[in-house]
């Protein structure tokens, strides 16, 4: 789904939400899960995510850089969400349902420099590399309970 100022993407997948939920507090998984392939390793930062948590990924789209995020929700198996400089948050939802778990993967880009994201195509691009990104937490998840 995307709307004016924000992507997402939704899955059920059959396992159980802790099990979701340790991956994603996992900055070491970030580059499996990633659907996109721009997100290449952990830089530094703790082995689990918190609320308040920070970590540098290690990144390339094009050329490589870096991220340096700050972790903005922390409930444990049911959200986390971060941000790097541009203050645009990723964010993953989780929810329990019968046979498993409903996550949501989003990203909100509502600061006044989204124009030039929009005009980039990024909304749809990430839109696709977070249907790829939930499909690969999925074999994750599945292959490890």
């Amino acid at each position: 789904m995307t709307s004016d100022r924000s992507v997402s993407a939704t899955r059920a997948i059959a396992a159980p939400t802790p099990v979701i939920f340790n991956l994603l507090a996992d900055p070491r998984e970030h580059a499996r899960i990633d659907g996109s392939h721009s997100v290449q390793g952990v830089k530094s930062g703790p082995d689990r995510l918190f609320l308040g948590a920070t970590f540098a990924m290690n990144m390339k789209i094009g050329i490589p850089y870096l991220t340096r995020n700050v972790v903005v929700d922390f409930e444990e198996n049911r959200s986390i969400a971060w941000h790097h400089f541009s203050q645009f948050v990723w964010r993953y939802d989780l929810a329990e349902i019968p046979g498993g778990t409903q996550v949501t993967e989003s990203f909100t880009y509502d600061k006044p420099w989204a124009p030039f994201i929009i005009a980039l195509g990024y909304p749809e691009k990430n839109r696709r590399a977070m249907e790829a990104s939930l499909e690969r937490l999925e074999q994750l998840a599945t292959s490890s309970h």
